[in-house]
């Protein structure tokens, strides 16, 4: 067929030439993404789930550390950490295990087999009886949180085609915060135990939708099954699609792929994009964001704010989809680096506000002693031992709900999805499978020993010291900004390989670019 002797070169020519001020070819004109939307809130629904289990402990936790909690289950300060800690632990086996699961079973079958400790690790939070069921089933839910983690990004990139890949793309993150939002509204009326029955509602749906949904075309090609790749791929973009041009597409990116070797690993070219990213992971974690979207009602009981802490919280989740929303419209228009620095200074600012509040707070002289078994609470007195004006406390109570709004907003700016962004292109492609796995293994991990000292840190020493070190990681994220992370918008993949090959240029030299 006379059109479809040179894909390569219409494909070249679609890549060159904006969206928006070419003309689409007949295939994508044919395009019907109804169904491809279908498929794709089917899968987010796991991130729906993995918003929701990861904020799960902030409604909880109050409720299980009062006086008049069950004595089985009532916790401490240790065990509330390790209650909101061990969920990172969970997820860093199960983002590992997803890695083996994704080339086994395929991702979609990867995504309906997280809803299997997502169901049991609710059910055992719902009747839990003692501790350890509170624990493991927390843990089980981190499971299921990493498995579709890591696997629905892939799923939906595979099955998108390229005109909207960039939108579908967002949405687990979306989803996500829109699932944290649920719990944190839930919280306000429903019991804690009937929130963990809650969270199988988003687990057995997406269970029930995935069932009818197609897999992978790529997946199947890759199994050499071309007739069932050709079913999913039409029915995914509709029946007058003429699917030859874009499986085409896909087999020849399949034959390119190969293995990386350990001698490859030690040259710059793949040292220096898979450092720069464990760095940005650590980082990522090492500003606080975990501990405070876990512990948020309980932080919120300190500040002795207008409201209660579960409004405020509430208040907060309602910000954060506001800030995903603005941090997604600025992505593509303004540079990496300038919304890292101003993720940066924004976290910086809100952190150092929430430090000297805190510690303020913590200085007020108390005739009895620090209690280390569940302190959480601030003095009601200022740091000259007296009581504060009304007029003045109803002011200064708002500074921890707008500082925690600020910090999201910063977080969701730039360290949040500019991590992931950066990771999808400076890691080389051969390499792109092991090397975010590790990379979401050092996220976890981070998460979780920063989660469970969180706890310590403040019974010990107050709450100004975990804000303070949070102060001082996000100063260091900045100079890394600045010193070590390139700007990569507006550049090529195989411009942005060149510059960690040579380590400070972009440009390539084999032949002249008529852009430059």
């Amino acid at each position: 067929m006379n059109h479809q002797t040179s894909p390569s070169t219409a494909a070249d020519a679609d890549e060159e030439s904006p969206l928006l001020k070419r003309r689409l070819t007949s295939s994508e004109s044919q395009i019907h993404n109804s169904r491809l939307y279908l498929a794709v809130f089917a899968a987010v629904l796991g991130n729906f789930n993995f918003g929701y289990s990861l904020v799960y402990p902030s409604p909880v936790l109050p409720q299980l550390m009062s006086p008049d909690a069950d004595p089985r289950l009532k916790m401490n300060h240790t065990q509330a950490g390790w209650f909101g800690s061990v969920y990172a632990l969970g997820a860093a086996a199960g983002g590992l295990g997803a890695m083996l699961l994704n080339d086994l079973i395929g991702r979609k079958l990867s995504i309906i087999a997280s809803a299997i400790p997502c169901t049991i690790g609710y059910m055992l939070m719902g009747g839990a009886v003692n501790l350890w069921m509170l624990d493991i089933g927390r843990f089980l839910t981190g499971v299921a949180g990493g498995m579709t983690s890591a696997s629905i990004p892939v799923y939906i990139s595979e099955i998108s085609h390229k005109n909207v890949r960039g939108a579908l793309g967002s949405c687990p993150q979306i989803t996500s915060v829109c699932g944290s939002l649920v719990l944190y509204c839930l919280g306000l009326v429903v019991p804690w135990r009937w929130l963990a029955v809650a969270g199988e509602v988003p687990a057995v749906l997406m269970v029930i939708l995935l069932v009818f949904m197609p897999r992978s075309p790529r997946r199947l090609l890759s199994l050499g099954r071309e007739e069932q790749a050709e079913r999913a791929l039409r029915w995914l973009r509709g029946a007058n699609y003429d699917t030859q041009v874009e499986l085409s597409a896909i087999q020849h990116s399949i034959r390119m792929q190969s293995r990386v070797t350990c001698s490859q690993l030690a040259t710059p070219t793949f040292y220096r994009p898979i450092i720069i990213s464990m760095v940005m992971r650590f980082l990522q974690q090492m500003t606080g964001i975990t501990p405070i979207l876990v512990y948020m009602e309980l932080l919120f009981e300190n500040s002795k704010g207008l409201l209660e802490p579960r409004f405020n919280a509430a208040i907060v989740g309602a910000a954060r989809i506001i800030s995903v929303a603005i941090a997604a419209s600025l992505m593509d228009k303004a540079g990496r680096k300038a919304l890292l620095y101003t993720s940066s200074m924004l976290m910086f600012l809100s952190s150092l506000t929430l430090t000297m509040v805190s510690f303020g707070s913590s200085c007020s002289p108390s005739p009895n002693p620090p209690n280390l078994t569940a302190s959480w609470d601030y003095s009601s007195h200022n740091i000259m031992g007296n009581v504060p004006d009304p007029s003045h406390q109803t002011a200064a109570s708002l500074i921890p709900l707008i500082s925690t709004i600020i910090f999201i907003f910063g977080y969701a700016m730039g360290w949040g999805p500019i991590t992931w962004l950066l990771m999808s292109e400076v890691l080389p492609l051969v390499a792109r499978g092991v090397a975010s796995g590790l990379c979401v293994t050092v996220s976890w991990l981070t998460a979780f020993m920063l989660t469970i000292a969180f706890t310590h840190l403040k019974v010990l020493y107050g709450l100004y010291v975990p804000y303070l070190w949070f102060t001082v990681m996000c100063v260091l994220g900045l100079l890394f900004n600045a010193v070590c992370i390139p700007e990569t918008r507006g550049r090529s993949l195989e411009e942005i390989e060149n510059y960690f090959r040579t380590g400070r240029t972009f440009t390539i030299n084999r032949s002249p670019s008529p852009s430059q």
